[in-house]
């Protein structure tokens, strides 16, 4: 039965993945590449954690041997995924989230006490430097690309990450395609100057290690301005992933962590009939959609665009994505691709009727 949804569909079902367990997974449910590899989630381990916050309240030496030990890391989970991703694209975003949400609580003496002993710091300095590096409204503060503009060593050493791994993976044997994706572009020299970091990094690999291989260099439209000038971001970009969520969170207004609040109201008043975070709202955001894929392909009449926030994976939405927006791909959690992959057979039936 599936063969055949496969057959009818035209958009591809890619899988939001961080690990090669993810992968492995989203390969078995049909999944037809990854679509966002989220490279913060790698950093949650325990004995990553500690490095991370080495990296962000450490002197200039103990941040450089921080990242060291995190390249390491990274690379490794790269080839992992590469291996398990044989033949198929891969997206890997770049480090998104405020720096503040890898620091510990003040609360947590335990965890301070141990990272100054660490840092060769006192408790109170770091606690100083722990109060220092908060931000009163962090989603829209230091992160994406702002946070790769104004730290790029951590950039620099994300792509050495992923180009290394690729090369690795290619003299394994694997067919390994490297995406690598912009966070929170606004304006396109924000997408400018990363872009010619990451292929300046590459090149420098590919001296190191006398071999090449192919990568793309693309970005997330998730800012409302991304979308009102998409037209000058794809003179740049090889493609474009809309993170849904964000764009959701900042059209509307509202914060995601705290819709709650109003939203059972909303829906009872009939001022909202579904949550925007869950099914798309395609009269306001998906107008910002459709602008953003208009204004891309006029520039780039082939670029593949798709979609990696919660909506990929979400019947109704998929039926917008395929059908009135146009775009190339959906990317979901990989338990949701076998339901994507249908309800993407099901717009294309629907299309045709």
């Amino acid at each position: 039965f599936m063969d055949l949804v496969d057959e009818i569909r035209t958009v591809d079902v890619l899988a939001n993945a961080d690990t090669p367990s993810d992968a492995r997974e989203a390969r078995k449910n049909g999944a037809n590449g990854i679509g966002l590899c989220r490279t913060e989630h790698m950093f949650f381990q325990p004995e990553r954690i500690s490095k991370v916050r080495q990296l962000i309240l450490g002197n200039e030496a103990q941040s450089e041997d921080a990242l060291k030990e995190l390249l390491q890391f990274q690379r490794a989970d790269f080839e992992g995924i590469f291996k398990e991703m044989d033949g198929l694209p891969v997206t890997i975003r770049l480090l998104d989230p405020p720096l503040h949400e890898f620091l510990p609580s003040l609360e947590d003496e335990g965890i301070i006490s141990s990272l100054a002993e660490l840092l060769d710091t006192t408790v109170e300095n770091l606690k100083e430097q722990v109060k220092g590096s908060e931000e009163v409204n962090p989603m829209l503060g230091l992160r994406g690309c702002r946070l790769g503009i104004t730290r790029p060593s951590i950039i620099e050493m994300q792509v050495r990450a992923v180009i290394e791994a690729a090369l690795n993976a290619i003299d394994a044997g694997v067919d390994a395609k490297p995406d690598i994706m912009v966070p929170l572009v606004g304006k396109v020299e924000e997408f400018r100057n990363q872009a010619a970091l990451i292929r300046s990094v590459a090149q420098t690999v590919f001296s190191e290690r006398g071999k090449t291989c192919d990568f793309k260099v693309g970005t997330m439209i998730e800012i409302p301005r991304a979308a009102l000038i998409a037209h000058e971001i794809a003179e740049e970009a090889e493609f474009f992933s809309f993170g849904s969520n964000d764009l959701t969170q900042l059209t509307f207004g509202y914060s995601r962590d705290d819709v709650g609040t109003f939203l059972p109201s909303y829906m009872n008043k009939g001022i909202l009939m579904d949550d925007p975070f869950v099914t798309i709202d395609t009269e306001g955001v998906g107008q910002l959609i459709k602008m953003t894929v208009e204004k891309g392909r006029a520039v780039k009449p082939d670029m593949k665009i798709g979609v990696c926030g919660e909506h990929g994976g979400d019947p109704r939405s998929v039926h917008f994505f395929a059908n009135e927006a146009g775009l190339s791909y959906v990317s979901c959690s990989p338990f949701r691709v076998p339901i994507a992959r249908l309800s993407a057979a099901q717009a294309q039936v629907q299309k045709e009727s």
